[in-house]
């Protein structure tokens, strides 16, 4: 599903707006323990906490995204490895992936996985920083983020770095939680976020590290934000496709040739 590209140009104070919207204000640090934390059941709780939306999610995300056999992918915060080993998948054998998180713990989650569907050759793990990525420009066919922009310190500078190193032509990509746009629902969807906690400490985890992730969630980019974001950092037809009426969004933006 293609939406009509935003041909004017933003205003520099906008793009300020947009920027403090975008911004993580937690340390990183502080982040980083937290995700090392929740690893161990993080795809676990991910399922109980969506009720299992968020693998129709990733299928349409994949539907819409159409990775071809061959493709040189970047999966940047690709966590427990859920998309990278989609991706890897879609890019066959003559593919690649490479998935990059800053956890260990997490990584270590997405190696096993990796290990149970033997795409040991298909996909390289990277411990790295987002927010510089150590690779040339115009590098990959695509690059994409999950569930990941709104931990960052700053989205305006992975959005950027994304878009360096894909090919022209090359895709970038964001499938993130986002806001309902029916009054209504949106109501309902934050009193479900405040009730996130309390079912993962029911679950043995720690109430604060759900506290966060649900207070992102909810203090996220709204999807025009997040796509005139997209349009700032340099990408062009730039469109986005919701889910569940809001609750999730896949942002996708091209690379001028």
């Amino acid at each position: 599903m293609r939406f009509k590209k935003l041909t004017t140009l933003i205003h520099p104070a906008e793009r300020l707006v947009l920027q403090l919207v975008l911004t993580n204000k937690t340390p990183e640090k502080q982040v980083n323990l937290l995700f090392d934390r929740v690893a161990s059941n993080y795809d676990q709780m991910n399922d109980l906490i969506s009720l299992g939306t968020q693998k129709k999610w990733r299928e349409k995300t994949m539907e819409t995204l159409k990775v071809k056999p061959g493709m040189n992918i970047l999966d940047l915060c690709c966590g427990t490895g859920v998309w990278t080993i989609m991706l890897a998948h879609a890019a066959g054998m003559s593919g690649s992936v490479i998935g990059m998180d800053f956890s260990k713990e997490m990584l270590k989650v997405a190696e096993r996985k990796i290990r149970d569907n033997q795409l040991e050759k298909s996909i390289s793990l990277v411990h790295g920083n987002v927010m510089k990525l150590n690779y040339p420009d115009n590098h990959f066919n695509a690059v994409t983020i999950g569930f990941g922009l709104r931990n960052v310190p700053d989205a305006n500078q992975v959005l950027r770095e994304m878009l360096r190193v894909v090919k022209p032509g090359g895709v970038i990509a964001s499938l993130e939680t986002s806001h309902p746009t029916n009054r209504f629902i949106e109501c309902g969807w934050k009193m479900y976020l405040q009730v996130m906690p309390i079912l993962a400490k029911l679950k043995g985890n720690k109430y604060a590290d759900y506290d966060y992730l649900h207070k992102t969630s909810e203090k996220f980019a709204t999807p025009d934000q997040l796509k005139g974001m997209f349009i700032a950092a340099g990408a062009v037809d730039v469109s986005y496709r919701l889910f569940n009426l809001g609750a999730g969004a896949l942002h996708i933006g091209y690379k001028k040739s």
